[in-house]
């Protein structure tokens, strides 16, 4: 099982630290313009793998992804502090039409997971660029919808894996929380927290939100770049695709009804996202779903 890492900046290099410490796959290529800096991070995260997982890591140019199953496209410019995620759509759709048809003519084959920001409009220019929307998908909201359940299990002082809610529509500022059908052990999360004397009011839906949807913008702010969430969350789409799991994960990929690529709950297996399986929302954030999308299919003309 082998995956290739397009771009090794924070985001990159994250990710392949993420498999090789979660054992995902057996081969990481880590490929960059910067061969010296592509060397490094493989030879740094090579070191890990006495400690972890006995996985072969190296530095290869796009002529080594051959055979490659799964290739992540994190290459491109990194967002700058207070600079939004749509901001950086000219840099980055300029490098991708330079890699994306390296990466079809070396491993034409393999899943596509595009990590770059703007996420969903670089997913939908690799769609473009690709030939084969089938087997490419972004990573959408899949870090948003964890920071979400992250803080929903924090408020409720239970295990945010037994919390289930969504993110939806852009992976940015207009992005959607689903709180209509947040549940925990298949009761709603109101009467759940009812349920325990936990307060819940609109001040905790308004802090709960503003954390989620600002969270990277914070980060950023602190820190430079964002890397390890969505480090992992890669590595757990990669496990998703190599181990077939058939897992529901809030991915980005054209929606026919939206007429753009974003978010939605998605079954994802071998062939990358194998259907959409949608989600009930209530009327109001079904407002504010076509008002995501109507953000992305503007900038997309634009493109």
């Amino acid at each position: 099982m082998k995956v290739a890492v397009v771009g090794t900046g924070f985001v990159g290099a994250a990710c392949a630290y993420a498999m090789t410490l979660r054992g995902s796959c057996r081969e990481i290529v880590l490929v960059d313009k910067n061969h010296e800096r592509a060397a490094a991070e493989a030879n740094d995260i090579l070191h890990a793998t006495p400690v972890s997982h006995a996985i072969k890591i190296r530095a290869g140019g796009f002529d080594d992804i051959t055979g490659a199953s799964v290739v992540v496209l994190a290459a491109g410019v990194n967002q700058a502090p207070g600079e939004t995620r749509l901001a950086l759509l000219a840099r980055n759709a300029a490098i991708f039409r330079e890699i994306v048809p390296q990466v079809m003519r070396y491993a034409p084959e393999a899943v596509l997971i595009v990590a770059t920001n703007p996420v969903d409009i670089m997913t939908a220019l690799t769609e473009n660029l690709a030939g084969k929307a089938a087997r490419v998908f972004g990573t959408g909201t899949t870090l948003d919808t964890a920071r979400f359940r992250a803080l929903l299990g924090e408020h409720a002082g239970v295990d945010a894996r037994h919390v289930h809610g969504y993110v939806v529509g852009e992976h940015g500022d207009s992005e959607v929380l689903a709180w209509s059908i947040v549940t925990v052990a298949g009761m709603d999360y109101k009467e759940f927290c009812r349920s325990r004397r936990i307060e819940f009011d609109a001040t905790t839906i308004a802090r709960i939100d503003d954390e989620v949807r600002h969270a990277a913008y914070k980060i950023i702010a602190g820190k430079g770049a964002t890397a390890f969430g969505i480090g992992a969350v890669i590595a757990r789409l990669v496990e998703t695709v190599l181990r077939k799991e058939r897992a529901i994960h809030t991915v980005s990929a054209h929606s026919p009804l939206h007429s753009v690529a974003l978010s939605l709950p998605r079954l994802v297996g071998e062939a990358g996202v194998i259907d959409t399986i949608g989600v009930n929302l209530s009327p109001d954030e079904n407002k504010k779903l076509e008002t995501s999308a109507t953000v992305l299919r503007d900038f997309l003309a634009k493109l």
